[in-house]
């Protein structure tokens, strides 16, 4: 089988370059189909009750816990938070909430949601 080169780049690297471009591609007109989907969703406020939180952290860290390397080399992991709030009909609905959102909610408390289609914009404790 013949391997084609390409300006010095084999079929490989050409198939690996074009697959990055296209997840990229992906990724970015997904982020702006998002944010255009909620800027031209209404406004609600509802009556909700928080039922959960989590964080999600992802990315890698420079070293093991506990260890001086990973203090040295840094770190790039980021954390995610939501909140479910269950809906006045049972409904669900988890967003994503900055950290300060996060430390002050609490399971269980009730009170009125102010979000824009997956967007968080804040929680009045009755």
């Amino acid at each position: 089988m013949q391997d084609f080169n390409f300006g010095g780049f084999n079929t490989f690297m050409v198939v690996l370059v074009v697959i990055f471009v296209a997840i990229l591609v992906f990724a970015i007109g997904r982020g702006i189909y998002v944010w255009n989907k909620n800027n031209h969703s209404a406004k609600l406020t509802v009556e909700a009750r928080v039922v959960t939180k989590r964080m999600n952290v992802s990315g890698m860290s420079g070293g093991h816990a506990g260890s001086t390397a990973g203090m040295r080399m840094g770190s790039s992991a980021r954390t995610r938070y939501f909140a479910t709030f269950e809906l006045e009909k049972g409904t669900r609905l988890e967003l994503e909430v900055n950290d300060y959102e996060y430390g002050m909610l609490a399971e269980g408390d009730q009170g009125k949601l102010t979000f824009q289609g997956t967007r968080y914009l804040g929680f009045e404790r009755e």
